[in-house]
């Protein structure tokens, strides 16, 4: 009887090991998890300097320094979107800003791939112009619409009373 309890043992070993290598996420202590409620929910990150507070999904903790990953897993796209880039640059500038030490890269996980981005000095000068570009129209009187996808324009909460709206 313990023969096959060992041997139920090892290929639950095995096909865990597996699923972890098919995550694409590299073997790191995890510091922050925000996925599910195994753990107790950690605080979100806060910067008063840039006005950004957020939580990425796992925060690890590696040779190379502290890695935010953000899940998308209903995502299936074969290229990153632009958007999620750029929540993943917002996480690298928290951890930068919580620890003066910013991150190497950050981890975009969707369905079925991996996408790992650089944080470089362009990609924090492209997240700075925007969070610069959002509190202008945060204080501008009327905002333009900035996408031609009518069912984000529906699911939006003032569609009932803008008058760029689509369908």
């Amino acid at each position: 009887m313990s023969w096959i309890l060992l041997i139920v043992a090892v290929l639950l070993l095995v096909a865990a090991l597996r699923l972890r290598r098919a995550s694409g996420l590299p073997w790191a202590r995890i510091r922050i998890a925000d996925t599910g409620s195994w753990r107790a929910a950690d605080q979100p990150l806060m910067s008063y300097r840039y006005g950004l507070v957020g939580k990425p999904d796992y925060l690890l903790e590696t040779r190379a320094g502290l890695i935010p990953v953000e899940l998308k897993p209903s995502r299936r796209a074969k290229t990153p979107y632009a958007g999620d880039l750029m929540q993943l640059a917002a996480y690298c500038l928290l951890v930068e800003d919580a620890t003066q030490q910013a991150p190497p890269y950050g981890l975009l996980r969707y369905a079925t791939h991996t996408f790992r981005m650089p944080y470089t000095a362009a990609v924090r000068a492209d997240l700075l112009a925007l969070l610069d570009e959002l509190r202008q129209d945060r204080n501008a009187d009327e905002v333009a619409r900035s996408h031609q996808q009518v069912a984000r324009c529906r699911g939006c909460g003032f569609y009932t009373q803008c008058e760029d709206r689509l369908g």
